[in-house]
């Protein structure tokens, strides 16, 4: 009678799901996502963009200016000085040289600022810099 307690006890074992794997593929899932996604970069500051008849699309952009209505000039959401520009142009291209600079300038801004910033990009050695437009 013993044996058969024995035999009937070896039998209960408790049977769990590992869910380790599962979890696994879900993070790395994530990440996936997370590194493949695109952002939409905006300058930081509201802009009334100009018109313009030969707008090209640009797929690479690593660096957005914008200059508002009331000659403000923003990169990264901050509002930076015309001196410093450069500097900072020189730091974010530092980050990411594959892309370009898009410059978004409202149409009441001065056109002498948006020249500061060009010619701020061209010391910094971006070659690819762009103007933002409406279509």
């Amino acid at each position: 009678m013993r044996r058969s307690m024995a035999r009937f006890s070896g039998r209960e074992e408790k049977s769990e799901i590992n869910l380790t794997p599962m979890l696994d593929v879900v993070f790395i899932m994530l990440i996936f996502f997370i590194v493949t996604a695109t952002f939409i970069k905006e300058p930081g500051t509201d802009i009334l963009r100009p018109e313009a008849l030969t707008a090209e699309v640009k797929p690479t952009v690593s660096v957005l200016v914008g200059i508002n209505a009331a000659n403000e000039i923003w990169i990264d959401k901050k509002r930076v000085d015309v001196r410093s520009v450069r500097a900072n142009l020189e730091r974010l291209i530092a980050e990411n040289p594959k892309g370009g600079l898009v410059v978004q300038a409202d149409a009441g801004a001065k056109n002498e600022l948006l020249m500061e910033v060009l010619n701020a990009a061209r010391g910094a050695g971006i070659q690819q810099v762009a103007v933002a437009t409406e279509d």
